[in-house]
């Protein structure tokens, strides 16, 4: 992986990363996709197979094409994709990724693990270079909600308890997912000052609290401390 082009401060490429089988058409991935003419999924490819290396280096690619900065909107797999991605390449803070909303992260560390997703592990668990947002649901079966917040802190992301809403997918029936669209404008707004230039990592993580909790504050608790 080579070096990162410089800073231009553009609007924010948002490029949908999802996880094992890929998002299908009901899903808020898909749609947001459909709808918004800023938003790209990320081919990783072997959606049903796939492989930790392949998956990083197909995001890479993405990343590196889409004419940076990249908001990343990652779902279950995807969002270790998007972890190891930031481990290996050790970019620059805010810049090319300036930040992400990770939804529902898979557990790809627990002892019963299926392989195509004990492949990702051990997660990475350092702070990512970019403002992010965690947000995971009290009854999804692939991660336990205080696994979940446990990654949040290991990253560096400020953390959305969504109630129990399953795996916050299609078949939670959100839907378009209103709530989460707001999320990525928090997460949008965060990442850069009114020039677009990259906040100071404080000044962000300040601003995507208070936002992110104002956005979510009628749907989900935001920042509760996991007993």
């Amino acid at each position: 992986m080579g070096t990162f082009s410089n800073f231009d401060p553009v609007q924010p490429t948002i490029l949908t990363v999802p996880g094992l089988g890929g998002s299908g058409p009901s899903h808020w991935q898909t749609l947001w996709e459909q709808a918004r003419p800023d938003t790209i999924r990320v081919e990783l490819g072997m959606w049903n197979t796939p492989h930790r290396n392949a998956w990083v280096t197909k995001l890479d690619q993405a990343i590196r094409s889409a004419q940076a900065p990249v908001v990343l909107a990652a779902h279950s797999l995807g969002c270790l994709a998007v972890a190891w991605w930031a481990e290996l390449t050790r970019q620059p803070y805010g810049w090319p990724v300036a930040g992400a909303l990770l939804v529902a992260p898979a557990d790809v560390d627990r002892p019963d693990a299926q392989a195509e997703l004990a492949a990702f592990g051990p997660t990475p668990i350092s702070p990512l270079p970019f403002p992010s947002i965690v947000v995971a649901s009290r009854d999804d079966p692939w991660i336990t909600i205080e696994r979940a917040h446990s990654l949040a802190v290991g990253w560096g992301s400020h953390f959305v308890d969504a109630g129990a809403q399953g795996h916050l997918n299609a078949a939670s029936g959100i839907g378009w997912w209103e709530e989460g669209q707001e999320l990525l404008h928090r997460v949008i707004g965060a990442a850069a000052d009114r020039h677009g230039k990259p906040l100071a990592p404080g000044d962000a993580r300040s601003i995507l609290a208070i936002n992110a909790t104002d956005a979510a504050q009628t749907h989900y608790l935001t920042g509760v401390p996991i007993s």
